[in-house]
């Protein structure tokens, strides 16, 4: 596996708060790291560490291979940042916007318009490209700040919070962007309070909280860490719900609904296993469900609190 950002024991207060207490992440090159923590848990000062914005007080910060510290200049010509507000100017045009970040990366005239004719095709803004962004939709504002930010071709782009306070259309396109990041080969390390973002998106979650990530893996392995998960099923009629439910004596029974809620792990072993039970002694089943544990149930075990909570931070 390339490694694109390393992090060991990062450290990082402000004042007498300390905001990140040792932090070590590690996420993979070409992949999607999504960074989850209530408000104020240090998601924003991670990313303003690993992209030069902020310095660290110790550990050791390497993105694409570059030590932060040691070597900034090298990893801000290999990263975009897209922060919790968009960059973009309101007197230019969505064009013109491209054109500026081409020369203010003093990439020459011909390549400046090459990629940004690239860009406002790759993220659907043509039609829009000769319009000020104070006419866009947020999510066309999102999609343009996103553009101006691969202006510079970068391998790592850090996302804080990107689709905060957009209306869910507009959140799927911005997903469906990084998407096509990732399929170029682009890294993509994401902070978002949406706990469904994660879920679709990343590769690899982590959760932060006290500074430190109390929680990593797969989406899939997360919630296989939470107990809680159960069988809902129903029946046609009040005798075989009576007769089921003095076989699971572990289900809870929802008379009104005619049915029963199992405790189970959700595979198919422990659902074959419950069902011949149930055909063993002629009881049919009318319908079933798999309720699996969510990131909301995850991050609420592991943290606490849920994602929208606020921490004390200066």
């Amino acid at each position: 596996m390339t490694t694109a950002i390393s992090v060991t024991g990062l450290r990082r207060s402000f004042g007498d708060q300390v905001v990140l207490d040792g932090l070590d992440l590690t996420v993979a090159a070409g992949s999607v790291f999504a960074l989850l923590g209530p408000n104020g848990s240090g998601k924003t000062t991670t990313v303003d560490v690993l992209s030069t914005l902020t310095p660290p007080d110790a550990g050791e910060v390497r993105v694409a291979g570059h030590d932060v510290v040691g070597d900034p200049r090298s990893v801000r010509a290999a990263i975009a940042v897209t922060g919790q507000s968009t960059a973009v100017d309101d007197l230019l045009t969505g064009a013109e916007n491209l054109r500026l970040v081409a020369d203010l990366l003093h990439l020459d005239r011909r390549t400046g318009r090459a990629r940004a004719a690239d860009l406002l095709e790759r993220f659907d803004l043509v039609e829009a490209a000769a319009t000020p962004p104070s006419t866009y939709s947020g999510g066309m504002r999102r999609k343009l700040d996103l553009a101006m930010g691969l202006m510079g071709d970068p391998r790592i782009v850090f996302l804080d919070e990107p689709t905060t306070g957009l209306d869910p259309r507009s959140r799927r396109a911005v997903w469906d962007v990084v998407r096509g990041l990732v399929a170029g080969g682009v890294t993509v390390l994401l902070t978002t309070q949406y706990l469904e973002e994660a879920d679709q998106l990343a590769d690899r979650i982590g959760v932060l909280d006290g500074g430190r990530l109390v929680a990593e893996g797969t989406a899939a392995e997360l919630k296989r860490q939470i107990p809680g998960g159960s069988l809902r099923l129903q029946f046609a009629d009040r005798p075989a719900l009576d007769e089921a439910a003095r076989l699971l004596r572990t289900a809870s029974v929802d008379v009104e609904a005619l049915a029963l809620d199992v405790p189970s792990d959700g595979s198919a072993r422990a659902l074959r296993n419950l069902l011949a039970v149930l055909d063993d002694a002629a009881v049919d089943v009318a319908d079933l469900t798999v309720h699996q544990p969510d990131l909301d149930d995850v991050f609420l075990a592991l943290t606490g609190r849920s994602p929208d909570a606020e921490v004390s931070t200066p």
